[in-house]
Parts: C-alpha cells; structure tokens; sequence
C-alpha cells in the first residue's frame, strides 16, 4: 500500500526558525517545501522597487493594479538542494532577506489584496498534498484541514538575537537593537491586522523552541510528522 501523502503546516512568529526546519523536514520526507513568507517578502522588494511604500508612504491602490505583473516562483539550486525565491525570473533570495524588506512586509502582508492573491496560488501548490507550507496562517486558513499542524513561537529577545546573528553573517550592517525592535513591530502587525491574523490554530502543536537546538527542533517535527502519516495508514 503507497504512503499517504499529508500537508504540514508550520506557523508561528517571525524568526523562529520556522523556513529552516520547514526546508529540512520537507527534505527527510521527500516533500515539496513552499516559504510563503519568501512569497511576500518578494511582494514588498517589487514594492519598494516600484516605489509603492517607503517609512511615510505605501500606495495600496498601485500596488493592487501591479498584482497581475509579479510572477513569484521557486527554483531548485541544484548546488544547494534548496529552493530559492525568483521574482519576475529574478533571484532574489538574498534580497528579501534584508532587514530593509523586513521592515515593509508585515505592512504588504496585512493588505487584504495581496494575501488574496497569495492564498489562491498557495491553495493550489497543495492540492496534491505531500506539502510543507509555513508562514502566519497557513493552519488557519490556506490549509485548515492540515493533517498535521505546528505553531512556532519563542522570546522576542532569542528571535532578535538568532535575526541579527544571521544578519551580521550576511554582512549588512545591523544593530541588535534594530532587529529587536523590528521583530516587536512585526509581532504586533502580523497579530492584530484584520485579514488573516497570526493565532495558533485550535488543533495546532505548539513548540516553543527558545531552548531547543535546530536539531532538537527538528526531531521533534519529524518524530509529529512520522506518527501522523503512520496513523492514517491504520
């Protein structure tokens, strides 16, 4: 008898490693791995490319008449093993990584326009199943009827320290107390705007990972993962 296939659903806050144990439980399992928030974070990058939003200024309605121009995919580095973001057949992985995308993407991911957009595509990524998505509402409502659902969440002070550790490695010029502050705003965005809020799904697990390691984080998802696929096969 073949192995059902199930959807995973990672939610949870900003930089709780969510894309990272994503990617390497979707590798484990031989599934398709989706970073939706790599897809509005390419969003805000055409934005800010376009001129559309800034500190004072994010012009909602150009935006939304531009929709229809972003072509957001995911190609396969066949040096890496992983996914990476392309937008308008651009690469641009390493820019909307940036703290300056970080800043706008709460902001474009809270207009109800685009996460209309988003939704639709993401719906139909999953349809054959055998899918890991993350992102803030994947369990609430892109995939609602998820086999399996997980809710990340970990101090705001460990998700900065983790950000801005992975942002000096990158070699831009941070400080701390930026990416704390900017993790904070995002907390306070991602949970309280109208479409789609950040909340864990009634149904979902929850893991705290402010004291896991990426490898503890990682066996405990996969451990989750393997006993749900195991139980629909009885």
């Amino acid at each position: 008898m073949k192995e059902k296939k199930i959807i995973i659903a990672i939610d949870g806050y900003s930089s709780t490693g969510k894309s990272t144990v994503a990617k390497q439980l979707a590798k484990a399992l031989e599934y398709i791995y989706v970073d939706t928030g790599a897809m509005y974070r390419a969003v805000s990058l055409f934005a800010m490319q376009n001129g559309l939003i800034n500190e004072s200024h994010f012009d909602k309605e150009a935006l939304e008449e531009k929709l229809p121009e972003i072509n957001i995919k995911f190609v396969l580095n066949s040096e890496t093993g992983i996914a990476e973001t392309f937008l308008n057949d651009k690469n641009v992985e390493r820019d909307i990584r940036s703290l300056t995308v970080s800043r706008y993407v709460s902001k474009v991911a809270a207009f109800s326009s685009v996460r209309k957009k988003l939704v639709e595509q993401q719906k139909q990524m999953g349809i054959n199943r055998g899918i890991v998505m993350d992102g803030r509402d994947i369990g609430t409502i892109v995939f609602p009827d998820a086999e399996l659902k997980v809710f990340m969440t970990a101090t705001a002070k460990d998700r900065a320290e983790r950000r801005y550790l992975e942002l000096k490695e990158k070699g831009e010029d941070v400080s701390y107390e930026d990416v704390l502050k900017n993790v904070v705003n995002r907390d306070h965005i991602d949970s309280t705007r109208k479409d789609s809020p950040l909340r864990q799904a009634e149904d979902a697990i929850k893991i705290d990972n402010s004291n896991l390691t990426l490898q503890e984080q990682f066996d405990q998802l996969l451990e989750l993962a393997t006993d749900t696929i195991k139980k629909l096969k009885n």
